[in-house]
């Protein structure tokens, strides 16, 4: 079996078995161009695995069908027709179909969707333009058999802009032009939405079960429509996020948890194999492996990641000791390098019918392990120097440093009552993980030098009472 692994600089994450999906891609048993009502051609995405490309390569054929119905006057120039479909992508503007821009969300959560609205609808633009130039689908098809493509697109709302409205309402255009455009507009639009959730949304693969009652990825309206108003309302959270992507890609799992395995691979927060300082806190990423692997006599199973404690406040804490006395003065302590671990490992927890996920790795001769779910939690909770720093309600005292390996050795969460708690990690963003797998969620600071001047904006960070616990 070939475990499937994540490089962070020189540090490696392994687990699971790896898999191969290029396999499953583009393979579909009829044509999204076929027959409709009489002597009229449909369009329908057939049933099948696809990518995000793979769907713009289909929907090209209902742009090239259009601009061949427009003819002469518009000879073939896709250029009207897609800059409208730019301005419908956009996260600004009279005719944004997600007008995230002027809401300007400053939750991490929506900061993060906002910057990937702005990514993949630009990227779905470029592909749509250069699909379109090849000219595959003219070639393929022939004018005659585009020319027959029609039928009733049940959406309204897609404003276009005017030189679009002067092609399509035209003398060469009307109403059967109108409902191809309006489909193809639509479907862009569910297709950037439904990979929001994904970092590495290109790669996502999902799956598109063929329906008569409505077209391409119209089956995701129902879970967008919720998604879009938590997203809009401001009430987004991480689980949220989960649960549309379990239905993005028909996971079939209702319950969501931090992550999930499904048939195409596994899906975790998309921190996991990137620095802890810039990595995003709430998007998510698809990995081609198996986590948890399906017994001999059964096919891959669904299955939803849990957090080994559920509500992180009422799980057993216990408290980091009295450590090596400091003061500010002597801070930073850089006495401790950690050329080891450099592999980390995920590790299913077999003694519990719950789908739990440990992060163990090995240093100074011991095994440490953390709950992966709490590891992400603890990503997402976490603050970093210059940012919600607020004057301190609470003058802390005392100032000591720990061992990493000190921390790791307890069990349960660890915090204390009181006091500054400076953990150096050697530069090793494996052990760093760790920590944050382990260190109660509440005033943890990552630094990223440790100097004087970061340290001083360090010490009002965080919830200005309580205490606090350092991390560089």
């Amino acid at each position: 079996m070939q475990e499937y692994q994540l490089t962070l600089k020189d540090k490696r994450i392994v687990w699971g078995k790896a898999i191969n999906i290029e396999s499953l891609i583009g393979k579909y048993p009829s044509d999204s161009i076929r027959q409709g009502v009489n002597a009229a051609l449909d369009w329908n995405l057939p049933a099948g695995v696809y990518r995000a490309k793979e769907v713009v390569m289909e929907l090209d054929k209902m742009l090239e069908a259009m601009l061949v119905q427009l003819g002469e006057p518009v000879n073939g120039d896709p250029t009207v027709l897609l800059d409208s479909l730019q301005a419908n992508l956009a996260i600004s503007g009279r005719l944004s179909s997600l007008p995230l821009g002027p809401l300007a969300l400053e939750d991490k959560a929506g900061a993060e969707i906002t910057a990937q609205a702005v990514r993949i609808g630009e990227q779905l633009v470029s592909w749509a333009r250069e699909i379109n130039s090849e000219k595959k689908v003219l070639a393929k098809y022939g004018p005659e058999t585009l020319g027959k493509l029609e039928f009733r697109s049940h959406c309204y709302g897609h404003p276009l802009i005017p030189e679009a409205i002067a092609q399509v309402w035209g003398p060469f255009g009307g109403p059967r032009i109108m409902q191809i455009y309006n489909e193809y507009l639509h479907q862009f639009v569910l297709l950037r939405d439904a990979l929001l959730p994904f970092a590495n949304w290109e790669a996502v693969p999902f799956e598109v079960e063929e329906h008569t009652e409505f077209k391409g990825l119209r089956f995701l309206e129902p879970a967008r429509e919720i998604f879009l108003t938590q997203l809009l309302g401001k009430k987004l959270t991480h689980r949220s996020i989960v649960q549309y992507a379990q239905s993005v890609v028909s996971s079939g799992l209702m319950a969501a948890g931090y992550g999930f395995q499904y048939r195409l691979g596994t899906v975790l927060p998309a921190g996991l194999g990137e620095s802890a300082r810039t990595a995003a806190r709430y998007l998510l990423k698809w990995h081609p492996v198996q986590t948890i692997a399906a017994n001999e006599t059964q096919d891959w199973a669904a299955v939803s990641f849990d957090y080994e404690y559920e509500d992180y406040y009422a799980a057993p804490r216990n408290e980091a000791g009295v450590g090596k006395p400091g003061n500010k003065e002597t801070l930073p302590v850089s006495e401790e390098h950690y050329d080891e671990p450099s592999i980390a490992r995920l590790l299913p927890n077999a003694d519990t019918d719950r789908s739990i996920l440990r992060f163990s790795l090995e240093m100074e001769g011991r095994e440490f392990t953390v709950d992966l779910g709490q590891l992400f939690r603890g990503h997402r909770f976490l603050y970093r120097p210059y940012d919600n720093a607020d004057a301190a309600v609470a003058k802390r005292d005392s100032l000591s440093w720990h061992l990493a390996a000190d921390i790791l050795s307890h069990s349960g969460l660890v915090t204390n009552t009181s006091g500054i708690h400076f953990i150096p990690t050697g530069g090793n963003e494996l052990v760093l993980w760790a920590l944050l797998g382990k260190l109660y969620p509440e005033n943890v600071v990552l630094l990223d030098k440790g100097d004087k001047e970061e340290l001083e904006a360090a010490y009002v960070s965080g919830k200005g009472f309580g205490t606090q616990f350092l991390v560089l």
